[in-house]
Formats: C-alpha cells, sequence, structure tokens
C-alpha cells in the first residue's frame, strides 16, 4: 500500500510562561543566530521533556521529540498515551494547525480533522453554513457539498436545528454535525481526537461504523486518538504509544494496547493513596484487602475471594452504601458490587469509629488476566463521601470460585452484585 502519511523528525517546542514582552529577548536571540550569523536555532538544545507530574528546571519544554513513524493508505492508526502525553499536538501539527518546531511531515490527499469541540466551526453562522464553509476549505465545490448535504444532515441528527446558529448548539449536537462534516466531504485523511467521548452512546456507535466505512470500504487513512481501548481495539489495525512526546512503541493495535497497558501501571502501594474524601463528617483511617494494605492481589485456587475492610471515624450518625465497580484494563466496566442493593438493606453507622467490611466472590466465568475495582462510599441519594479510582488491581489464574450467575461484559444491564 502507499503511504498517506509520513513524519519525519518531527519535534514540537513550547516556551512556559505568559506570551509578553519578555519573550522579546529570546525572539531577537533566535533572529540574530539563525538569520544574520547562519547559526541554528539556539533554544533547540535546550528545554526538558514535557513531564507534566513533576517540576522542571527548564522554562522550554519538548511536547514532542524526534517522532518518526509511516502511515499506509487505508490503514486505521490509534495513537494511544497518557494525558499530556503529545497525542493532540501531533495531530494538531499534522491538520496545520500548529507548525513543528522541527521536522516535516509529507501527507497524500485532503485531511479532514475533528480535534475538539467546536473545530472548524463559525458560531455566529447556521449549521448549514457552516457545512459549505468546512467544505470549501477542503477544496470542495458547492455542487459536491450539496450532493453530500442529506446525508451529513441525516447522520448528525440535528435537523431541526440546521438553520440555527451554531453557538445556540450543545456540545453533544457539536459534535455530531462537526463528525458528519469530517467524515462524509471524503477526505483522504480523517483525524478525530478524543471529542467522541462527548457523544452519547448511541451516536459513539454510529461514528466508529463510520470510521470502519472509510478506511475499509472506502480505502480512506484514519487517526484516532482515544483512552477507550475497547474502541482503539475494535477500529484501528495498527497503534502507536507515546509518552512524554516521544513515540515509544508502534506495531500491530493489540500488541500497542498491551504494550501501554503493561507501562501504564500504577505503581504498587497502599491502597488509601489516592483516596478521595468529599465529606468533612469522613475520616479514612485504613482500608485493607486481604487482610493487608497492598492494592494488588492474586486470585487463584487458593485465594478466590476479595475481602475489603474500611476502618474509619464519623463525626456525626450516617447512612453509608458501599459500591464496586470492576473493569478489564481496557476500560470495559465488567460487573457492579453492591451490597446495598442487594440486601436492601443500608446501614447507619453512629458518631465514633466504625468498621465496614464486605467479601467479593468474583464471576465463575472470569478470564485469566488483570483487572482493577474502583470504590465508592456514598451517602444514598445524596452524594459521594469516598472516591478510589483504579488503586485495588487483582490479577487472576485462570480459577474462581463458582458464584452461581453469568458474567456480564455488557454496560448495559449490569448484574448488581
Amino acid at each position: 500500500m502507499p503511504t498517506a502519511i509520513k513524519f519525519e523528525n518531527i519535534s514540537k517546542q513550547y516556551r512556559l510562561g505568559v506570551v509578553s514582552t519578555q519573550t522579546l529577548s529570546h525572539d531577537l536571540n533566535r533572529w540574530w543566530k539563525m538569520n544574520i550569523r547562519g547559526q541554528e536555532d539556539p533554544y533547540l538544545k535546550i528545554g526538558e521533556v514535557n513531564d507534566r507530574a513533576h517540576k522542571g528546571e527548564s522554562e522550554y519544554v519538548w511536547a514532542l521529540k524526534d517522532i518518526n513513524f509511516e502511515v499506509q493508505q487505508g490503514d486505521v492508526l490509534g495513537i494511544i498515551g497518557k494525558n499530556g502525553a503529545g497525542k493532540s499536538t501531533l495531530l494538531k501539527i499534522l491538520s496545520k494547525v500548529t507548525a513543528p518546531t522541527t521536522g516535516t511531515i509529507k501527507a497524500a490527499g485532503r485531511i479532514a480533522s475533528l480535534l475538539e469541540v467546536g473545530t472548524g466551526f463559525h458560531p455566529e453562522m447556521t449549521g448549514r453554513e457552516n457545512i459549505y464553509m468546512n467544505g470549501a476549505i477542503m477544496g470542495m465545490t458547492k455542487a459536491e457539498i450539496t450532493r453530500r448535504f442529506d446525508e451529513i444532515v441525516d447522520f448528525s441528527g440535528v435537523e431541526r436545528y440546521i438553520d440555527t446558529p451554531a453557538k445556540r448548539y450543545s456540545s453533544g449536537m457539536t459534535v455530531r454535525l462537526g463528525f458528519a462534516i469530517a467524515a462524509h466531504l471524503e477526505p483522504e485523511i480523517l483525524v478525530v481526537d478524543e471529542v467522541l467521548a462527548v457523544g452519547d452512546a448511541e451516536f459513539q456507535k454510529k461514528a466508529i461504523g463510520k470510521m470502519q466505512d472509510v478506511s475499509r470500504g472506502e480505502g480512506r487513512t484514519v487517526l484516532f486518538v482515544s483512552h477507550n481501548m475497547g474502541a482503539i481495539e475494535t477500529l484501528c489495525t495498527k497503534g502507536l504509544v507515546i509518552n512524554n512526546g516521544s513515540a515509544i512503541y508502534s506495531g500491530e493495535v493489540k500488541n500497542s494496547i498491551e504494550y501501554y497497558l503493561q507501562t501504564s501501571k500504577i505503581d504498587l502501594g497502599k491502597i488509601v493513596d489516592g483516596i478521595q474524601i468529599y465529606n468533612s463528617f469522613l475520616n479514612i483511617l485504613q482500608i485493607k484487602v486481604n487482610d493487608n494494605e497492598a492494592n494488588h492481589i492474586t486470585i487463584d485456587s487458593e485465594n478466590n475471594k476479595i475481602l475489603l475492610e474500611i476502618n474509619g471515624e464519623l463525626t456525626h450518625e450516617l447512612a453509608m452504601e458501599l459500591e464496586m465497580f470492576m473493569f478489564d484494563m481496557r476500560g470495559t466496566l465488567l460487573a457492579v458490587y453492591s451490597p446495598g442493593h442487594k440486601s436492601g438493606i443500608i446501614p447507619t453507622y453512629k458518631a465514633g469509629f466504625f468498621q465496614l467490611k464486605y467479601e467479593i466472590e468474583l464471576p465463575k466465568n472470569i478470564s485469566k488476566g488483570e483487572f482493577y475495582f474502583d470504590i465508592e462510599l456514598n451517602h444514598p441519594n445524596v452524594q459521594n463521601l469516598m472516591v478510589i479510582r483504579r488503586n485495588l488491581f487483582i490479577s487472576t489464574k485462570g480459577y474462581v470460585c463458582a458464584s452461581g450467575f453469568e458474567f456480564n461484559y455488557s454496560t448495559r444491564g449490569l448484574l448488581i452484585l
């Protein structure tokens, strides 16, 4: 297959801080070195990787550094990485929203981009006018746009509001129409950032189906960024993993997802780390799983249950309900454990010390692998009291106890256990 996109030594450097006259000396120095002295940019040799979690020493950061890869025509490339890794910056450079500091991109054909809610929309123009404007920007004639107009409107589901100014659209309506325009105006390359997460489940399913048609049926190239590993695996044929601005892995999509999940695991430690408390009435003293404080446990023939114990203090009497949500490592919700819903009894705890214990039996046909739980302690129908996200991990060795119910992989109709 011919090459659709080629990234050659792409790097993007930013200077931290406020854009003001404080940068004038840097601009003059860069202009003097490059235009008068004929030397290279003096600021290319400085700067640090874009690790947003740690304070650096340099005011220059590399959002991207030395990105090299090719995308073949008809490929659907999933770009994977943590927030701040550089995924959106890479797509903005491809879409010519910003220019690279170094390197070049060679792309064969027209590029349609949906990078964020409202991309390419003029808020004062109606949906109809925005469709024609976007088509004209892509180089299409009015007749070509008119030929696809009804299909775009039908796909977006906003026919009733098509002659309403875009500034009055909700974020969901804006994404629906924006994606419909990008996908139906016959681009050779379709670029979609995480905006599909704004849409509802029905639209996400339609959008992924359309991207599959565009790539497999029409032989067009798609670049897709998402934190939903299930969507990445379903849609994409290839994967690119980015971390701190560098491309650290590329290959088949399943291998790319596995590499990302293995390298992005949370450091093991005490489960109480990362806890969020939303009510001053509550103080958590200790959280134990299977009689220890480690947040990673193994389920096998000798250890086939999860016993959660929460010890804490209350300043006032309070009704509290425990809920646990089980996910696979791709983020797919598998089951909800709720002893209060199961028994129909929400216990009330008096002021002072309290101890809450709950034992979980896993579904009988759970597969071998890694899973994680979100844990919530709620004041029923009022507020979250405590939340722990993605901080209790389990490994299964293929054996679990027979708990007598079928495992439900659907996010609809989940069993309340």
